[in-house]
């Protein structure tokens, strides 16, 4: 198990961790700690938020905690992002949107969607800061990951051969059980009655999101697998930022 942690840290993070002798196996095993590494990306930017702040002001701080958040994944679920932008927003057939989303290439409504994004996401990061909740970015991270496991789960991968091939196997309903109660006892603990709230308007929105893209596709690919944590993580800064405002 501890093989299968550092192969999801070390594919969904540039945190540092030993990658020799990991097989086939420990990847499609490694989708279970994707919401621990969540957690831990969650801590990071936290931890940079409170140290960064004593030294800069918000917006410069934000803009900071943006390029930290974007360099930890390397890019990766952005990367996805952008492909799935410039297939869905290219309005063709089925089969032609899944044939753009393989061009290594970027579109013009690639790189739309992706300025879009990190506007959104740095205006978020912004105002949380001025609240003074940046516990809260503790949670998106967690939470989007999370969603990311049950898609995999509720819609299994169906392109031989790529990226996400053969995650689904050890996503057993324990294993995605034992993950909603912990990331919703960490939300309790984190956010107490608004946390659920947060939780609970996440999870909803980001599953119609979810489902919106399997409609238009048919299939979940890797791109998409990114694109729902990117949706993911910008919603739950939304949400959270409304629920803290209206109560």
């Amino acid at each position: 198990m501890i093989k299968a942690f550092l192969s999801a840290l070390s594919f969904l993070t540039r945190i540092p961790a030993p990658s020799s002798q990991l097989s086939s196996k420990d990847w499609q095993k490694s989708v279970i700690f994707y919401p621990l590494v969540g957690l831990l990306i969650g801590l990071i930017i936290a931890a940079g938020s409170v140290l960064l702040v004593e030294v800069f002001p918000f917006t410069i701080t934000a803009f900071f905690l943006l390029v930290l958040w974007t360099w930890i994944t390397g890019g990766l679920h952005l990367d996805g992002w952008m492909d799935l932008a410039d297939g869905l927003g290219s309005n063709r057939s089925r089969e032609q949107m899944l044939e753009i989303m393989k061009d290594s290439r970027v579109g013009a409504m690639g790189v739309i969607a992706a300025i879009l994004l990190m506007i959104g996401k740095g205006m978020a990061i912004y105002e949380l800061l001025s609240m003074n909740l940046t516990f809260l970015f503790i949670f998106s991270p967690l939470l989007a990951r999370l969603v990311l496991i049950c898609s995999i789960k509720a819609f299994p991968y169906k392109k031989e051969g790529g990226l996400g091939e053969g995650l689904h196997r050890y996503l057993s309903i324990p294993v995605i059980v034992l993950n909603l109660a912990l990331v919703l006892a960490i939300t309790f603990f984190l956010l107490s009655f608004h946390g659920l709230i947060l939780f609970i308007l996440s999870i909803i929105v980001s599953t119609i999101f979810v489902l919106y893209v399997f409609k238009k596709l048919g299939m979940l690919t890797g791109d998409c697998y990114g694109a729902i944590i990117e949706w993911s993580e910008c919603v739950s800064l939304f949400l959270a930022i409304a629920i803290w405002r209206l109560f």
